[in-house]
């Protein structure tokens, strides 16, 4: 039988790249995005395995239009990979960033990752299916300016965890996804379209690919079903853990 996987934030990335490997293994793909381009890009690429849902996620009425209209073929899900998430903003708190900022960041990274999941709860329980939600390293470890992002991806770790236990004895899988430094458009639209910047943050470093997440995502997909991988923690060789910060007084 053919399975069923939504990606959220499936016009690039991380998504775009899960999109392509599931699609060329035989499943069935609905990506999300805002960007209709995008995703009619990867539909002429990927043939009728794939459908393309258009909407902003942290629209909930478009979200579930888009649910509701979903092609019979692609109603049964058995996958949810809640991968659609941003960071904005490099700066401190006290100095470098925005309220709005703050705000988008928890309505995209938090409030629509869990409204989506909320209404495919029922669809995956009866398909004893799986959630795999892309956490973050920030997640685990702060650095300066990581404030309210690295608290968005906490709150995707531990309800990750949280879910593994409230679906206990229902047969769905979960798992928190944490990788480290990949390079991808993430850097580009944090810092608002800066593009040496983001070349500058990944040279040398011998980055993660989002074809390597998308390697990751898969694996954790196609594992025996009695077998749940909790959290899967992932850096480049070149990235490890750094020391604590200490402020001296004068």
């Amino acid at each position: 039988m053919t399975k069923t996987v939504l990606i959220t934030g499936a016009t690039a990335g991380f998504g775009a790249a899960s999109a392509r490997l599931f699609a060329q293994n035989g499943w069935n793909v609905i990506g999300t995005g805002r960007r209709a381009d995008r995703l009619q890009g990867l539909k002429d690429e990927l043939g009728d395995a794939f459908h393309a849902a258009v909407f902003d996620i942290t629209d909930e009425d478009a979200m579930l239009a888009a649910i509701e209209a979903l092609p019979e073929k692609f109603k049964g899900i058995d996958l949810l990979i809640n991968n659609a998430g941003l960071a904005l903003g490099t700066g401190p708190a006290p100095t470098g960033t925005k309220l709005s900022e703050w705000k988008t960041m928890i309505s995209t990274n938090v409030t629509a990752l869990v409204t989506i999941t909320h209404h495919l709860l029922p669809t995956l329980i009866e398909r004893k299916g799986g959630i795999i939600n892309l956490a973050s390293v920030a997640s685990t470890y702060p650095y300066s300016g990581g404030n309210v992002y690295g608290g968005t991806k906490a709150f995707v770790r531990q309800f990750s965890l949280g879910l593994r236990s409230d679906l206990h004895g229902k047969g769905v899988r979960v798992t928190s996804i944490e990788p480290g430094m990949c390079e991808t458009e993430f850097t580009i639209v944090r810092t608002g379209g800066n593009k040496e910047a983001s070349d500058n943050l990944y040279k040398g470093v011998n980055p993660l690919t989002a074809e390597d997440i998308a390697g990751t995502l898969y694996w954790v997909a196609t594992l025996p079903p009695h077998m749940n991988i909790n959290a899967v923690e992932l850096m480049p060789v070149h990235q490890s853990f750094a020391g604590f910060q200490v402020f001296r007084e004068a």
